[in-house]
């Protein structure tokens, strides 16, 4: 990593409050700009987020906007109504309100007497959620946005449900650390002493656990649709450069958006990563320039100069080269490929039956996966810690009805979405279906390569429920999420068939069956032809060169101090009570942790997340989300958030309660408990 201390333009930073059209509620900002901006104005770059710019981002914050300010931008980091130090209470994700505020702060940008008028919108996550979303909205001002990490499509490639089925781990999870974050008080340095717990305390009787909300919309219905690009992609102007990473559960957004936006308009990059920005060095690398190559985005798009940026094939992807299993690797080996189109000429399909050569299974097999099947899954968004990848898979494998490919004859590389088409009965009305796909090496070994899941309620579509008629059989077939990896000589390809799928996907209310027949099964491999790439030894692709990034370079970092806890505890911990048949999963998603920032602020953070389950038993899983967080300086300011959200479910509806404890100096500011139930219509 290179440190930029000294740029082209001088640097200043100042807070500022920005107006919304309601003329109450004003959002504050910190903004880096060059100081000759008023006389020599430039354009502007928005992130928005809900994540608190005075500390919990305020160290990914110095890396990169004085950064963009020194070379010529004025940089501006908001915090989200109800959040941070802005005014007004929380409301849910990316409510109308949240995108109307964006709209207000872009406009407002755009007027500012240091800003040329021309706006782009960053962001990694949330803040690449609503770039998107707010492009969408195509304020004038906005010509560009850099969207990392981010969805498209709310429903199917968010933290809520994926193919249909519940997300277990990160449905509840992440209502809970939104529980926590939205909770979280305003800082007296910001908004002034007097005002800090008037203003906390309203965000505070204003809060309502977000779970509430998404388990309330079990179908893919107009609330989903809601800030779902993928609904009309044509309602985006804004040049958008999607970046997303093989570990990372949003990585199809980015061979989606390259799909259907003009060629002119959008260009993708998919790395090895995880859920980070692709310079941060945390694994899997290698690292990429990844500030430089967004000036190249900024200047080609905010000041008209020719960065050659749009001569760039439209997606350059990283194809990962075999690897033993692991759960986490500092560097994945691989190499860049670029494709001007997508989907692209160079890959074709090629469809691999089930019940075929070295399978051995052309009779119906029965798949009834012990409930905890799904342990070794890894972290839904791995985050670039130790444990955050699926370890070898034969212990899943060994839970899954499995189908191999005889040994390879010669390299296949796949670059897409693979499909898995099967013919299957199910002995229950309401079931899942889940398929993951390995790399089988001659040692028996078993590495993940992408999996995907279906509830079969949601086969004809999203927006519905049809149950199953036990005794019938059906085809369905569904897509697994995006990969590059080339699978080597001698190794054998899985599939590796479940119907649970835990803590990922939450079980249905009884214990089902499948049969399926491999011989009108099938895996749909998106083959890319080795050929298409042969220029590149050349040193050439169709006339540009290889593609290569520069290294990284930031700004000089926040010198901010990490504490260790007393007594750390593992990341993921899985026990088994043999005498109960109950598995438990125990999981320190780890963000970050205790913190000292150069003003004295400490901040403290502690999570833990508990899933636990039976092996015979769907109506055993409880899910359980636990947060403390507390931030004080000094003598003048202790403020301290406890919460606790659990989830559980009968055969009819899903069961909630949270709960959620605030004090002041060791005083309760707010003690709030909630219950809810709502009916599982399709889940």
């Amino acid at each position: 990593m290179k440190y930029r201390e000294h740029f082209d333009r001088q640097v200043t930073c100042e807070d500022v409050w920005i107006p919304t059209r309601d003329g109450r509620t004003h959002l504050h900002a910190r903004i880096w700009r060059p100081t000759d901006a008023e006389t020599n104005p430039v354009p502007a770059l928005l992130e928005y987020l809900p994540y608190r710019k005075t500390d919990w981002t305020a160290p990914r914050d110095a890396q990169r906007h004085p950064w963009y300010a020194g070379h010529g931008y004025a940089s501006v980091r908001v915090d989200i109504r109800g959040h941070g130090d802005s005014e007004g209470t929380p409301g849910d994700e990316y409510d109308a309100q949240e995108l109307a505020d964006g709209v207000d702060v872009v406009n407002w940008l755009a007027e500012q007497p240091w800003c040329t008028g021309k706006v782009g919108m960053f962001g990694i996550s949330w803040g690449g959620f609503n770039s998107l979303q707010i492009a969408a909205l195509a304020p004038e001002p906005l010509k560009a946005i850099v969207t990392v990490c981010s969805t498209d499509d709310r429903y199917d490639n968010d933290v809520h449900y994926t193919g249909g089925a519940v997300l277990g781990i990160d449905m509840l999870a992440w209502a809970g650390t939104m529980l926590a974050f939205a909770a979280r008080p305003p800082d007296p340095t910001s908004v002034g002493k007097d005002r800090w717990l008037p203003m906390w305390r309203e965000r505070l009787e204003a809060l309502d656990p977000f779970l509430h909300t998404w388990l309330a919309h079990q179908q893919r219905d107009d609330y989903w649709r809601h800030g779902s690009v993928c609904e009309d992609y044509t309602a985006i102007d804004a040049a958008v450069l999607a970046v997303g990473g093989w570990n990372d559960p949003y990585r199809d957004t980015v061979l989606r958006l390259v799909e259907h936006l003009p060629d002119d308009r959008v260009r993708g990059i998919v790395g090895p990563w995880s859920h980070q920005y692709p310079d941060r060095g945390l694994p899997p690398g290698p690292v990429i320039g990844f500030l430089q190559e967004t000036l190249r985005w900024w200047d080609q798009h905010l000041k008209g100069e020719d960065t050659g940026i749009m001569r760039e094939p439209k997606l350059r992807a990283w194809l990962n080269d075999p690897v033993p299993p692991a759960t986490s690797y500092d560097v994945m080996p691989g190499r860049w490929v670029g494709d001007d189109n997508w989907p692209s000429p160079s890959v074709s399909w090629d469809e691999r039956t089930l019940g075929g050569t070295g399978t051995g299974a052309a009779a119906p097999v029965l798949v009834r996966s012990p409930q905890h099947t799904g342990l070794d899954a890894g972290r839904f968004f791995p985050f670039g810690n130790a444990s955050d990848l699926p370890p070898d898979q034969r212990e899943e494998d060994g839970r899954s009805v499995c189908f191999d490919s005889a040994p390879l004859d010669a390299r296949v590389e796949i670059l897409g979405r693979p499909r898995v088409r099967l013919r299957l009965d199910s002995a229950t009305p309401r079931a899942h279906v889940v398929a993951r796909v390995c790399d089988v090496a001659p040692d028996g070994s078993s590495t993940l390569v992408t999996r995907g899941v279906l509830n079969l309620l949601s086969r004809h579509g999203r927006d519905r429920a049809v149950e199953w008629t036990p005794g019938t059989y059906e085809t369905v077939e569904f897509e697994l999420n995006g990969i590059g990896y080339a699978f080597p000589p001698g190794h054998r390809i899985r599939v590796a068939v479940s119907d649970t799928y835990w803590p990922w996907v939450w079980p249905h209310g009884e214990r089902g069956q499948l049969t399926v027949l491999p011989a009108e099964s099938a895996l749909l491999l998106p083959v890319r032809d080795p050929a298409s790439d042969e220029h590149e030894d050349e040193h050439e692709y169709e006339g540009r060169g290889p593609i290569r990034f520069e290294e990284p370079e930031q700004a000089l970092p926040l010198p901010v101090t990490y504490e260790r806890p007393a007594e750390a505890t593992p990341e993921r911990l899985v026990t088994y009570d043999v005498a109960k048949g109950e598995w438990t999963l125990e999981v320190d998603p780890n963000y970050g942790g205790s913190r000292v920032y150069p003003d004295g602020l400490r901040y403290e953070e502690s999570a833990r997340e508990t899933y636990r389950i039976r092996a015979d038993d769907p109506l055993s899983a409880v899910a359980v989300s636990e947060w403390t967080i507390r931030l004080r300086r000094g003598d003048d300011w202790d403020a301290e958030i406890m919460t606790r959200t659990e989830l559980r479910a009968t055969a009819t509806e899903f069961i909630m309660d949270s709960r959620m404890e605030t004090r002041a100096d060791g005083e309760t500011v707010v003690k709030r408990a909630w219950h809810r139930t709502t009916p599982r219509t399709s889940a």
